[in-house]
């Protein structure tokens, strides 16, 4: 804390921070009229001392870090089975993203293996299902952008021949 008996001495506020460089000089090319009136530099008090705060003391009402006090609850029970569900239900994940594109598998929460090598079964199958959808689809996408390319050539070769034919009359 502050030392409240400690007090500014007189004077500290008028050493000012900067003083004029007393070995500054105006330069001889110096033209006022063009460069405006001359300013000598400024360069650091050595006399200055910072701003004045008191001196710090420790405080003698301090008693140490506060620590609340321990009491027993009488209506507190223990009990193991706190967070055990039935049934969680559902997992939900929020993520964004600016891509797309982005497949999600499965998520399974459980502590029985058997449990857990079915429902592996099951999602595979899934998963086999929507790639197999997935290239089909690719495959059809593909297909369909080769065949408007070939039209688009097709057409583009009709349009060179009626200019050449124009040409040529």
């Amino acid at each position: 804390m502050d030392d409240p008996e400690d007090k500014k001495p007189e004077g500290w506020d008028d050493i000012k921070e900067e003083i004029v460089d007393p070995e500054a000089t105006k330069p001889a090319d110096w033209d006022d009229e063009l460069d405006g009136e001359w300013a000598a530099p400024t360069i650091r008090n050595p006399e200055y001392k910072g701003k004045w705060s008191p001196k710090r003391i420790d405080n003698p009402l301090y008693k140490g870090p506060w620590e609340h006090p321990q009491i027993d609850n009488p209506e507190y029970k223990p009990d193991n089975t706190l967070y055990h569900y039935p049934s969680f239900g559902a997992v939900g994940i929020e993520v964004w993203q600016v891509t797309a594109g982005t497949t999600w598998d499965n998520i399974l929460v459980t502590d029985s293996v058997e449990e857990a090598d079915a429902a592996y079964e099951t999602f595979k199958g899934r998963k086999d299902q929507e790639s197999a959808l997935h290239k089909a689809e690719e495959e059809e996408k593909n297909k369909k952008l080769e065949a408007e390319a070939a039209a688009e050539k097709a057409d583009s070769k009709e349009d060179e021949a009626e200019d050449n034919e124009k040409a040529e009359l």
